[in-house]
This record gives C-alpha cells, structure tokens and sequence, in this order.
C-alpha cells in the first residue's frame, strides 16, 4: 500500500517515557507513533506504535530499527575520522533463538603489534513481534523498498551494525500493533546472557511489564536525587513546577549530587586521598582502619584534625563525594557529548565530578542551598584551586586541575587565564558561610591551611603588556614538566606551589586578599579592570575585547566584594601575610593615595589615569617576579589601619568609576575600551549590555530610589524583548 519513511533524532532527556513523533498516513489511515524511554538496567527502549484508524482492514510491510550501532571499542572521533578502517573491525552477529544482534571488533583497533581482544559488545533486541526477518546491516534496504523482500542476516563483517525489523502485519479496523526495540552498550557474556535468559523465559508482556518496571525505578531514582537538591514545586502552575525541576536536574546534572547527604564512604575517602597524594595515604592508612564503611562528614574533619597533618586536613576539608556529575561548557565544544557515569566498570558506585571553573561553582552555589554544611569545603576547594597570581585554572575535577595548552590542530584551545565569575563567585560562597555559619570564617582568618595551584603561565610585566595588550602570557613548559614529575611521585598535590620541597601554605585573609589586589593591580580610573590575560570575561562573544577591553562588571562586584572583606576583618587588630602580598598590599594604597585628587572632580584626566596605571601595573610586576620565583617564606604584619587605610582608597576609586559609568539614558556601562596613547590612556564607551546592570545592582552601591530608576530605564531600552517579557 506504499512505504513511509521517518528519521527520527532522538534527545536523551532523562524523564521516563516521551512521544517522539506521531504522524497520520491519510492514505492509510494509520497512526504511527514512536516513543522511547531509558532503563539503568537495559539501556535504550524504543516503543513503536501502529494503529488501524481506518473502517477497513490493512496490511502493512514493516521494515523498522536502528541504523548504525557502534560496537565496544569505537569512539566518536574514531568513527567520525577513519571510519572506512572502523568498518572493517566490525562484526555483527544474530543470536537467532533469542533475536539479539551482537554488535563487537573482530579485534581492538590498535596500531601496535600486540594482541587486543574486544570483549565487550553493543546488543540490540526487540519484543512484541513474533517472527520477524531481522537485518545486521543496510544492505537490503533498497530491495524492501523495491518490494523484492528481505533474508535474515545471521552475520555481517565490515559494515555499520544495524538493528533492522522487517514484518508484515495485518490491522483490522481500530486495530493497534506494538513493539519495542531495547539496545545497550558496554555488555561482557554475563551481560548478554542475562538478555539471552530473560527472553527464553518471559513472553512478550512479562519483558515489556520488566521494561516498565526497570523505566519506573531510574524515574524514582532521578526524582529522589531532584528531590535531594529540593527540586519539587507544589503549585497549580505546571508548567513553572515542571520548570523549577528541569532546573534543579539540569544544575546536579552538571554540579553532581550529594547522594548520600553529609554521609562518607570511608573507603571512598582514602581512595580520593591516595589520588592526590599517594605518601599521605599510606601514612594516614591506620587512622581509618577499624571505622565504620560510613562515618558522617564532621567525623571525618575532626578525625583530620587530630591527627596533626596539615595537609590531610586540608584535603578532608575540600572532599566532596558527588555524584551524577558530567563535564558541560558551550553546546559546540566536543566535551558536550557527555557520559554520566553512575558506575565503574565493576559495578561500585561512582564519585565523580569535573565541569569548567565558572560553571561548576555556580551549579555548586545553587547545591549548597540544599547542602549548606558543605559550604567551607567547597569554598576550601575554590580557594585551594585560585593560582599564586590572583587568577584560577580552566577546569576542576575531583582529581585536581587543568590548565589551557594550545593545540595547533584544535580551534578551541588557547592559553590564559578567565578572570570572569572569580570575585562574585567566590563572594556568594563567603556569604552563604556567614549566613548559615555565623563567625566561622572570621575565626579561621589566621590558619594557614590554603594552598595555590601551580598553573604554568607567567603573566608578562608591564612594558611587554603595553606593547602587545593581546600576547600577554608566556606557557612555562619546564615548569609544566616539573609539575607533571611530581604529579607521578605523589599524585595531584603534585599541582600545587611548593617551596623548598614544601606545599606552599597561607592564611585564609591572604587568600581572600591575593584576587582582590591582582585586580586592583589592573585598575584603569573610570574604565574598569583591564581584561589583559588573553581570556574574555563572561563569555565567548567577549573574545574581541581581550587586552583593550575594560571590565566594570568584574569592578561592580569587587565594590560588594571590599564591603563584605572590610567587615569580615572588622575584629582584626593586625594582619600577617607573606611579606610579598602585604608589599603589594602597601604599594596599591600608597599609589592610590597618590593621585586620589586626580579624580575628585569627574573623570581623570588621560595623562593622570596613565600615571595611575603604569604605577599600578609595575607594582603587580614586581609581585609577579617574587610570587614565579617562590615565597621567600617571609611574614609581615600590616596595621589594622593600613588595611583601612587600603579599603578606604579602594572603595574610592571603585565608586568613582560606578559614579562616572552612569549613562545619559539611566543604565550602567557594563565594558569599556581603553586606548593607550603617548598623551595619555583614554578610555571610550560601548554599547548597552545586560550584564552591566545586573551587576551594578548587585554591587551595594545603588539605594533603592537609584536602583528603581536604573529597573525603569531597563524597561524603557533596546535590551527589553516585550514578547518574552524578559531582557536580551
């Protein structure tokens, strides 16, 4: 009666069950329907549908399945570049008592002369058609399309795997046929064979009602790990319930989860520890033989604690056993084709958790809600990750750290550091702490239990930076191969400053303090902070600003950030840092002080703002030059006054800039350009962006009347989307 023909993409949403399409074929009068859902025990099940909506009887030749299975043992990026050698490795086998296609490599794809067995296999199966033809492959598809029928493929080589139905079904009138395709990756002989019994003793009804109920089970499982993160709404609005979940899955979905509440698998434990530094694990073996196989987190700190090891407390501080974790970044980048992986290959339950710095905090900040006596370890993990120069590296991960390389051959790969989300990102955290921890942080001011992650960048000094505002970071590759030494010897700690064969450790105020001053290093008057390490802030789309481009996103939030450091340090009588950072310290407040009467009257002048700027830069040089070469180990205390003195002429000039980046039409400038010329630093203006005004609201800088007009003249801009009700 004809053919019809559907391609079907399918999304990997994790809710259960979905129609993924439903068309009427008007010459027929049938409705086919295709629906899937996905099953932690069986992987993927495809749900086809036919219904006989028509006053006569029908019969329809059926060929239906999946197209290219890609057995164990092929990556993406395999397939994708030598596919035509992939195919060869390729080997498809029929199971034909049980109807299951065996998808495998006749052998590893290795070009070493060593022996490499493939012994895992992708498997396809299908239930609810009695006898079916099944195909292997897409050789036969023209010939059903022809009408000249189909044989059974019991064995295909050096093709792509397919999954193919081919049936004839006859439909009465109001009639409706169904069947389901299941297919699942990584299976050993256990794996298959456990299929192979269920369908040699189950009839049709019994798989589907074990596939339903297998669906059901992942659905409770992900809605209890949702409803950890408090991710249920009660409300008679639907769809903003339904919002409010996507949400919250999406955010564990990439942060992780705290499976098990405040609850730690020691053995977990000492697995992490032995990652990141292999000697403290055998020492700190005896402390936890004889524990339970679970102790509660505060447990596992006070047992850190008492055994007077600084560095095994820092790592049980900054532990996070999460799970349900998967790297994200931009949708174009490779790492988006994502595996979530809830277990290891013997079925043990899997901790784990990597994401790019400035989204994995921000998933982590939204956690701690649900979460709040992780809040120190998570900001343990943020400052012990920040680098010796004020910055912080690319990505986290529950072993460490990563850094940029440049790889000629990949687009996406550059180095320098993103100064972006640092100060905000961090200051949410240290809010948080205050507001469900009163007082602890101000008690920890002067441990030194927080190190610095050894990245391998030197920023360039000043002259250099002038000349070439874009080439402004050199890779150290000697530096680079002494870390990697290290990492072998004894494990990820191996990334971290070390002095004299030491970890390096600082207090927490000097931790807090380092972000602040390299910014404040980079002040331009009136502009903002100058964007000059070769990496955007924000987002891709700031590429073009890099190294002419000023941030007073990243100023607005240093403003809540000095607000909230200057009460923080509020019962400090003095300050004792490493005698590096108080200089730099000193050198920013004396040069500040220096030309604060430039700018008492509306903008600085350009030969004044360059005065202030090549200051400002040669002193964060020369912090640079001692901080690369290492610490000398050398304290020094600064004043309580001093320190005032510090945030007073601080908060200046950062409010001099909010004050004199108002726009004639009420919103804020959110980036500036600056252009350096013998006469003197200029800065010029762009266009109106969101992220501005966010930002400046949230700086503690605007009163409420400042903040409704600046809400008003929101309203009234070229970034208002009516239609949306929200803002571009």
């Amino acid at each position: 009666h004809g053919v019809y023909q559907s391609q079907i993409n399918l999304y990997k949403n994790f809710s259960g069950s979905e129609v993924l399409f439903e068309e009427v074929n008007q010459d027929l009068g049938v409705t086919f329907t295709v629906s899937w859902s996905f099953s932690v025990e069986y992987g993927f099940v495809r749900k086809t549908s036919l219904t006989n909506d028509s006053d006569t009887s029908v019969s329809i030749e059926l060929l239906d399945g999946i197209r290219n299975i890609l057995p164990y043992g092929i990556s993406n990026q395999l397939q994708n570049i030598r596919s035509n050698l992939s195919n060869a490795y390729k080997k498809s086998e029929l199971d034909l008592k049980n109807g299951i296609g065996i998808y495998s490599l006749s052998a590893m794809i290795v070009d070493k002369a060593e022996p490499s067995e493939a012994l895992r296999a992708s498997i396809a199966w299908q239930s609810g058609l009695e006898s079916p033809k099944i195909l292997l492959s897409d050789q036969q598809i023209d010939s059903f399309l022809q009408g000249r029928g189909v044989s059974i493929e019991t064995e295909v080589r050096a093709f792509p795997g397919c999954y193919l139905l081919s049936d004839e079904l006859p439909l009465a009138s109001g009639e409706t046929q169904s069947w389901l395709i299941v297919a699942e990756i990584n299976q050993d002989m256990v794996g298959i064979s456990s299929i192979q019994s269920l369908l040699s003793v189950s009839s049709s009804s019994e798989v589907e009602a074990a596939l339903e109920a297998s669906v059901k089970a992942g659905k409770k499982g992900l809605e209890k790990l949702v409803g950890l993160s408090d991710g249920f709404q009660l409300s008679s609005d639907k769809l903003t319930s339904s919002r409010f979940f996507s949400n919250v899955m999406f955010n564990i979905m990439r942060g992780g989860i705290f499976e098990n509440g405040y609850s730690i698998e020691s053995d977990d434990f000492l697995n992490y520890l032995s990652g990141r530094n292999s000697q403290l694990a055998k020492e700190a073996g005896e402390l936890f033989s004889g524990l339970s196989s679970k102790i509660e987190l505060r447990h596992l700190i006070e047992i850190a604690q008492n055994s007077g090891s600084r560095d095994l407390l820092r790592i049980a501080q900054e532990y996070l056993p999460l799970t349900f974790s998967r790297r994200h970044g931009d949708p174009s980048r490779p790492w988006n084709k994502f595996s979530i992986q809830l277990t290891d290959e013997q079925g043990n339950k899997n901790r784990n958790y990597q994401g790019n710095w400035r989204d994995i905090f921000q998933n982590w900040e939204a956690l701690l809600m649900s979460f709040p006596e992780y809040t120190e370890s998570v900001i343990a993990k943020f400052l012990n990750a920040s680098t010796i120069d004020g910055y912080n590296p690319y990505r986290i991960t529950r072993s460490g750290i990563d850094w940029e390389v440049i790889e000629p051959d990949d687009p996406w790969s550059f180095i320098g550091y993103w100064g972006d989300h640092q100060i905000i990102y961090l200051l949410k955290l240290l809010e948080f702490s205050q507001q469900v921890h009163p007082g602890l942080l101000s008690g920890k001011l002067s441990e030194k239990s927080y190190v610095f992650a050894n990245v391998p960048y030197r920023i360039k000094g000043l002259d250099a930076m002038l000349a070439n505002p874009r080439d402004t970071v050199v890779f150290d590759e000697e530096e680079e191969d002494r870390v990697a030494e290290l990492v072998q010897v004894i494990g990820a700690d191996g990334k971290l400053v070390h002095t004299n064969g030491q970890i390096l450790y600082v207090s927490l105020v000097e931790k807090l303090l380092i972000p602040f001053l390299s910014k404040m290093s980079n002040l331009i008057p009136d502009g903002g902070i100058w964007l000059n390490t070769q990496r955007p802030e924000w987002n891709d789309a700031n590429n073009a600003l890099v190294g002419y481009g000023v941030s007073m996103v990243t100023l607005y939030y240093m403003k809540r950030y000095l607000i909230f450091c200057h009460s923080l340090l509020e019962g400090a009588e003095e300050i004792v840092v490493s005698e590096e950072t108080a200089r730099l310290l000193i050198g920013i407040e004396r040069i500040l002080t220096q030309y604060q009467d430039e700018s008492g009257n509306g903008l600085m002048t350009p030969a004044a703002r360059k005065s202030v700027v090549t200051a400002l830069g040669k002193v964060g040089e020369s912090y640079r030059e001692a901080a690369y070469s290492g610490f000398s180990g050398k304290e020094m205390s600064v004043s309580k006054a001093e320190v005032n003195q510090f945030l007073k002429i601080s908060e200046k000039y950062l409010d001099d800039a909010i004050g004199n980046n108002l726009r004639d039409d009420g919103l804020y400038h959110a980036y500036n350009l600056i252009a350096f010329r013998e006469d003197g630093f200029h800065v010029d203006y762009l266009y109106e962006m969101l992220e501005g005004q966010v930002a400046v609201l949230s700086s503690g800088s605007l009163g409420p009347e400042e903040a409704i007009r600046l809400m008003e003249a929101l309203k009234a801009s070229a970034m208002y989307r009516e239609d949306q009700y929200s803002y571009m």
